[in-house]
Formats: structure tokens, C-alpha cells, sequence
């Protein structure tokens, strides 16, 4: 091979070298910043093939996706000073690249470690003017609004990136307190227990007592009927056994001799001392011959 040729190739490896070293791809996904000499000379290069100065700038590349900070579980006092577990996560993305490589060198481990401070510290705050029914349940909501607002203007003037959400995942008692607040909440079913058990055997009574009432008026009422009832019919009997008895005294006089002559004489172990001359034996003695 000729020196010409050896010139030819070593000088097409130089310009294949230097064009490789002249362009860069930016992808979707992608945030980057060029550098020359360690100093910002693009801020925010958008997706596509640029250009740079081969040898002389240099392209820092950052990940431009919705990125997830999980946080580990932490203790928060609330405003009663009580004890919470919380664990959370944060959604976040570079927004200033310039500002992010500037604060962060561009790494993330030292981005998310910053975040997770603040995050902490915030949270701690927010937590700490809340009460734990409020922290629970009352206002979650809200104070996950609360911290996510003010994480994301903190973040973003110090750090570049821009907090979108920020989720408690999960709310727990300290391990040494869960066996208080399980007996406590335990002993406050018993008593709510009881005092439904108390106010059921009052309505109980009262029932009882107005069924019991309803009863004996019932009862007075059914007897006070059938007192009528049966007064009505001794007037109506004594009616007709009066006007039997008017139509015909001595019949109606001799027929009840008759059945007291039977009532009297039915059982032959009765014994029955009378005059015989008694008004009792009158239509034995011959008297009354009609």
C-alpha cells in the first residue's frame, strides 16, 4: 500500500471520527444540555440530530420520563403527638435541565436522595398540623394537595424538576402502640355493646309493659262484654219465666216442686230432715190436686 493510500485512510478515520464526534441524537424520551468547557452552551436541546463542536462541547443526556421516588417508611408525630407510619411516593421529571445538571451534576441517585429530604421534611409539616383522625381520614386528600404544591415549588427553584403528585400509600401505628389501640378500640365496642344491649332491654320493657297494658284492658273489656251479655240474658230468662209463671201460677209452681223434689232426692245418700206438714210437701200430700 502506498503512502498516499495510508494518508487517504487515516485521513477519512479523522473526518468518520470527528463527524461522529460532531453529531448527537436526542430522543423523546431524552432531555440534554450541551457543555463547552464545563460551562452551559444549550440549555435544553429538543428531540432530533444536532450538531456541536467536536473535541470542544460535550452532551449531557438526562432521562425525560415521569420518574417514581418510593420513599421509606417514616415516623410522624401528628398534632396530638401521636405516632404515625407513613409510607409515600413521589412522581416527579426534570423540568430545568440546566438548573438540574447545575444542582445535581445530572444524577439522579443525588436528585432523588434531595427530593426524598424534602419530601420527608415536608410531610413531617404537614402531618404535624393535623390531628390523626384529620391525617387518616378527614383531610388525606388535602394533605397530599398541601405537600405536592409546596414540594413542587421548592424542588423546582433548587433542584429543576417538577413534582407532579405526591401519594401516601399506606398509614400505620407504631408496632408498641398497636396492642393499646387495639384494646383500647376493643373496650370501646364492649361499652357500645352494652349500652345497645341497655337500651335494647329498655324498649324490651316497654314493649312488654304496653303489650301487658294492652292485655288487661282487652280482658276488662271482653269480661265487661260478656258481664252484659249475660245480664241480658238472666233479664231475658226471668222475662219469659215470668210471664210462664203468669199464665199459669199453680202449674208454673207445681213444675218447680218438681225439679226441686229431683234435685233434692237424685242421690239416695241424701238425707233431708222437714216437717210433714212443710210447704215443701204439698203436692205430695194431696194438695194441688188440679
Amino acid at each position: 500500500m502506498s503512502n498516499k493510500s495510508i494518508f487517504g485512510l487515516i485521513a477519512a478515520l479523522i473526518l468518520v471520527v470527528v463527524a461522529w464526534n460532531s453529531f448527537f441524537v436526542v430522543t423523546q424520551i431524552e432531555r440534554a444540555i450541551v457543555l463547552q468547557f464545563g460551562r452551559v452552551v444549550e440549555a435544553d436541546v429538543p428531540p432530533g440530530v444536532h450538531f456541536k463542536l467536536p473535541f470542544v462541547q460535550d452532551v449531557k443526556k438526562f432521562d425525560g420520563r415521569l420518574l417514581t421516588l418510593d420513599t421509606p417508611t417514616q415516623r410522624f408525630l401528628t398534632l396530638e403527638k401521636k405516632a404515625l407510619m407513613v409510607d409515600s411516593y413521589a412522581k416527579w421529571r426534570v423540568d430545568n435541565v440546566q438548573r438540574f445538571y447545575t444542582a445535581t451534576s445530572g444524577l439522579r441517585s443525588l436528585a432523588e436522595e434531595r427530593l426524598s429530604r424534602q419530601l420527608e421534611s415536608g410531610l413531617r409539616n404537614e402531618v404535624a398540623r393535623r390531628t390523626l383522625h384529620e391525617v387518616v381520614s378527614g383531610e388525606r386528600d388535602q394533605l397530599m394537595a398541601d405537600i405536592t404544591e409546596s414540594l413542587n415549588a421548592s424542588v423546582q427553584r433548587e433542584l429543576g424538576i417538577e413534582v407532579l403528585d405526591v401519594r401516601v400509600k399506606a398509614i400505620d401505628l407504631p408496632s408498641e402502640v398497636n396492642r393499646s389501640v387495639y384494646e383500647r378500640m376493643s373496650s370501646e365496642r364492649e361499652r357500645e355493646a352494652r349500652e345497645h344491649r341497655a337500651k335494647g332491654r329498655e324498649l324490651a320493657e316497654g314493649i312488654r309493659a304496653d303489650a301487658d297494658r294492652q292485655q288487661r284492658v282487652i280482658l276488662a273489656e271482653a269480661f265487661r262484654e260478656a258481664e252484659q251479655i249475660r245480664g241480658e240474658g238472666d233479664a231475658q230468662a226471668a222475662s219469659i219465666y215470668a210471664d210462664a209463671y203468669n199464665k199459669d201460677a199453680e202449674f208454673y209452681s207445681f213444675y218447680r216442686s218438681l225439679q226441686a223434689y229431683r234435685e233434692s232426692f237424685g242421690d239416695k245418700s241424701d238425707i233431708l230432715v222437714l216437717d210433714p206438714d212443710s210447704e215443701f210437701f204439698r203436692y205430695l200430700q194431696g194438695g194441688g190436686s188440679r
